[in-house]
């Protein structure tokens, strides 16, 4: 009599740096945000987010199983927002898994090395995304309507362990 093993749980997928140009990632993250929402609704093309995908300013990172990119995550450490999380994208087959979960806590980690604060903006048009950084412990700090696209706004997120006034860098 044979036994059916119990299926094993899926593997948690690897997050690190995009790969050169010339790997293909740029391009696969470029098809993956051109093709899915939110940035179908504020009309960003593939040439467009080809673009954003390889800014040298932003640190970007995917969540990868094998050769596959399954998400990725852009921080903007620039600026009046330092440690700005521009973009989460998870592939929309890969979606509801934990990936775009696990993309931010990794990018959070990072972040708070370095500021007391993470900010995110999410489209009034996108639920699904401010439940789940409302999940993550983000609050709302405001809108800014009509910010990209006539007709919807950006909903300012942030994630907080204190002031800057009381923030120290942990020691390495």
């Amino acid at each position: 009599m044979t036994v059916d093993a119990a299926p094993s749980p899926p593997v948690a997928p690897a997050i690190r740096a995009i790969g050169p140009s010339g790997s293909g990632e740029a391009e696969q993250c470029a098809r993956m945000m051109a093709a899915s929402e939110p940035w179908r609704t504020l009309g960003r093309t593939y040439q467009r987010s080809l673009d954003v995908v390889r800014q040298p300013d932003r640190d970007i990172w995917v969540a990868v199983d094998g050769a596959a990119v399954l998400g990725f995550i852009i921080v903007d450490h620039r600026g009046l927002l330092n440690g700005y999380i521009q973009t989460v994208c998870v592939d929309p087959g890969r979606r509801n898994a934990g990936v775009g979960s696990r993309l931010v806590a990794f990018a959070e980690s990072r972040i708070f090395r370095e500021s007391p604060n993470v900010f995110l903006c999410v489209s009034t048009f996108n639920p699904d995304a401010l439940r789940l950084y409302q999940r993550l412990g983000y609050a709302v700090v405001g809108e800014l309507a009509d910010y990209l696209v006539a007709g919807h706004g950006e909903i300012l997120m942030r994630k907080s362990r204190g002031p800057w006034s009381s923030f120290t860098p942990p020691a390495d």
